[in-house]
């Protein structure tokens, strides 16, 4: 329980705890980081971990001088990318083993196939488009890979999507993240950022549920 309050504190004030550990460690606060973002985007058990508002946090950082904005892109955007890379192996290694189970309802050949022509047709910008999802960005990856998609068109998205993701919402931050009606609502804001990309997936998968369904009717 200590852990989870913990976590729920750091998503929601992770700029006193970014500061906090700058002031206490310096330039580790890279490593941190970097860290922090591959675990998000490469390990699918952990699609919690904040993202979005923690990549703004960074840009606000970098605007009042507390970290350097070059240095902070290039690592976060390298970050995102290999934990796309490692999410994507995960499920190119696991794919084959889950669609053995051809008694399986979900897991079966056709389920296969139905998921590669997807991602080999719409994978593009699905693997974009999710870098600013949360949870999405986490499974999207390994869906990929379990469908397999090709490595180098899932690559080349890989490597476009990290780079809007990262240099938007941490350029965002530099630009906007000083003003002090922002710095006064980051709290809401971050909460903002957590639930509308949340409720949009959410209204998305129950139109698809409901169009479905009238189409079986």
């Amino acid at each position: 329980m200590e852990y989870l309050a913990f976590l729920v504190d750091f998503i929601l004030h992770v700029d006193k705890h970014l500061e906090a550990f700058v002031a206490a460690y310096g330039t580790w606060v890279y490593a941190l980081l970097f860290l922090i973002i591959f675990i998000e985007t490469g390990v699918v058990v952990m699609p919690f971990l904040p993202g979005d508002s923690l990549l703004f946090v960074v840009g606000a950082m970098c605007g009042v001088g507390l970290m350097d904005y070059p240095t902070s892109v290039a690592l976060l955007w390298g970050a995102a990318v290999l934990g796309n890379q490692s999410n994507y192996t995960i499920g190119h290694y696991i794919g084959p083993r889950v669609f053995q189970w051809e008694q399986s309802r979900f897991f079966n050949r056709r389920a296969f196939d139905q998921a590669h022509a997807f991602y080999e047709k719409y994978g593009g910008f699905t693997i974009v488009a999710a870098r600013f999802m949360p949870f999405l960005r986490t499974f999207a990856p390994f869906v990929a890979g379990v469908a397999r998609m090709t490595r180098a068109k899932f690559t080349f998205f890989d490597v476009a999507g990290g780079g809007l993701w990262v240099g938007g919402i941490v350029t965002a931050g530099y630009f906007f993240g000083g003003i002090p009606w922002v710095k006064q609502h980051l709290d809401k804001i971050i909460w903002a950022m957590i639930l509308v990309p949340g409720l949009i997936v959410i209204a998305g998968a129950l139109k698809a549920r409901f169009k479905g369904q009238a189409t079986v009717a």
